[in-house]
């Protein structure tokens, strides 16, 4: 019984798409977490939507990231 190949669950043709999708939209949620903390006062911030708005901006600039290592030949 021959052990299968590990591969991709994403095609690799579709990593530099993703990266630049992924670092693209990490991007604008990290300027709008910028421009809401430059523009609010501090007494009508809200502590959960910049904790949500970071969690987001995290979650698709390490993702991005990743993309970009994979699609630049660097395979983590």
């Amino acid at each position: 019984m021959a052990a299968k190949a590990i591969s991709s669950p994403v095609p690799v043709e579709w990593y530099p798409t993703l990266a630049v999708v992924m670092v693209s939209v990490g991007l604008m949620f990290t300027a709008s977490f910028f421009i809401y903390e430059a523009t609010s006062s501090r007494r009508s911030r809200s502590l959960s939507k910049e904790i949500a708005t970071a969690f987001v901006a995290s979650v698709f600039l390490g993702f991005g990231s990743l993309f970009v290592l994979l699609a630049s030949g660097v395979y983590v």
